[in-house]
């Protein structure tokens, strides 16, 4: 088990994906200030319910069981005079334990999951890497300068459910699944839900 620092999210990053935040409560500043000079990772897990926000009187947000390492990759001041950092999702973990500190921060016991071999992209997942491509045109995502090894179907995977516009519990699940097959028939099943929707 290690004990890392984590940063609780309404919203789900995955390995190889990046988002935005913008930072205000002061725990949070301190953790990206430490991340930056140490060059640590923090740990990304999914607020399940309650708040990303820090209240006093409210009982603490139900965070998920698993997340992800985030790196901070950019950061710089927003219009608003806020901190604006992006981050960057590494490997994934498994979440046992909290403790919240005194200055609110909250720690994990966690355990790293190892990194899954790189999986060979198969002819019937091509529709997947056409979707990929597709987002990838969007200017919204050319900024993002995501960078997925096309040959490996973990990346192609992860970096899909990052772009698609999934609810957050959805994401979570995939990110959980440690099977390449099953997370492709996952998102084999969605993208056929999406474009019956359309």
């Amino acid at each position: 088990m290690t004990a890392i620092s984590l940063f609780p999210l309404s919203g789900v990053l995955l390995p190889h994906g990046k988002m935005p935040l913008q930072i205000f409560e002061q725990r949070y500043l301190d953790l990206v200030r430490s991340s930056l000079k140490s060059g640590e990772p923090f740990g990304n897990v999914w607020i399940r319910r309650g708040s990303e926000v820090a209240q006093r009187g409210r009982a603490a947000a139900d965070l998920g069981d698993w997340g992800t390492l985030a790196r901070i990759v950019d950061w710089d001041q927003l219009p608003n005079g806020l901190l604006g950092i992006t981050i960057e999702g590494q490997g994934r973990f498994d979440l046992y334990d909290t403790e919240v500190r005194a200055d609110g921060l909250v720690l994990g016991e966690v355990e790293y999951r190892a990194d899954p071999e790189p999986a060979a992209m198969l002819p019937q997942w091509q529709s997947m890497l056409d979707v990929l491509h597709s987002l990838e045109t969007h200017p919204h995502v050319q900024r993002m300068a995501l960078a997925p090894d096309y040959d490996d179907a973990w990346q192609v995977a992860w970096t899909l459910v990052q772009l698609l516009p999934l609810e957050e519990y959805i994401k979570y699940e995939l990110l959980g699944l440690d099977n390449i097959e099953q997370l492709m028939a996952e998102l084999d099943l969605i993208l056929n839900q999406i474009s019956g929707e359309g």
